[in-house]
């Protein structure tokens, strides 16, 4: 067995634990006292640090990430998300191409597109403190990206390499309102991905598939309405 892959049985373990702590914040919304305003459109930017692991976790070093998520939440106790998540410079990829206007840089990025839901547990009589938990399957992109020179206009990039993959997260996290309207709240996120990427070599990853996990752990902050 190759180093960080899971066995079946622990894989379905992980499964299983995600799926009781669910269940779990699903009973606790029903035992929590809280009011029942809440708001249905939930814009959400948070900065923090992502963390790799398992066959990538000697390949790519901790680098910071910034996410934007929206979220529908058509219950008080539930909510659809979909967002975007990039870190920067995992890789540590630092080379440099030459173009027609010169020598440029190229440095790496990791993109993550979530796609799933949350159970969301209001807590207090005034219902501004959250808990929350959810899930969902994921979209992951690495890619080399060249430093553009203007915002004007773009250099496109034929030497860049990328890697993607299909997979899926799990998170936890807290939020407390800013005001009495429950409109600007701020918390903080743990996230974790897991999927499997392939495609060219990425550093000092090879051009074979690899198991990915990511951890990240954000500050955010969000405006709902």
């Amino acid at each position: 067995m190759k180093r960080g892959i899971l066995r079946p049985a622990a894989r379905r373990s992980v499964i299983l634990r995600q799926t009781a702590l669910l269940a779990a914040f699903a009973v606790m919304s029903l035992l929590l006292p809280a009011q029942d305003y809440y708001g249905k459109y939930n814009f959400t930017l948070g900065a923090g640090g992502a963390i790799p692991q398992q066959e990538i976790g000697e390949a790519f070093t901790p680098a910071p990430v910034v996410n934007f998520n929206f979220g529908y939440r058509f219950a008080r106790n539930f909510q659809l998300d979909a967002g975007v998540e990039t870190a920067f410079g995992a890789a540590d990829i630092r080379t440099f191409t030459r173009t027609d206007i010169g020598t440029l840089e190229i440095n790496d990025r990791q993109y993550f597109l979530p796609l799933g839901g949350r159970v969301i547990v209001p807590f207090g009589e005034s219902g501004r403190h959250e808990f929350y938990a959810g899930g969902g399957g994921a979209y992951l992109r690495y890619s080399e990206v060249i430093r553009q020179p203007s915002d004007f206009f773009r250099i496109p990039c034929t030497v860049c390499s990328r890697r993607s993959g299909w997979g899926y997260y799990g998170l936890v996290g807290y939020r407390s309102a800013l005001n009495r309207g429950r409109n600007l709240w701020v918390g903080v996120t743990s996230k974790v991905y897991r999927g499997r990427t392939d495609g060219e070599q990425f550093g000092s990853v090879p051009p074979t598939r690899t198991q990915d996990r990511w951890v990240f752990i954000q500050g955010e902050f969000t405006f709902a309405f």
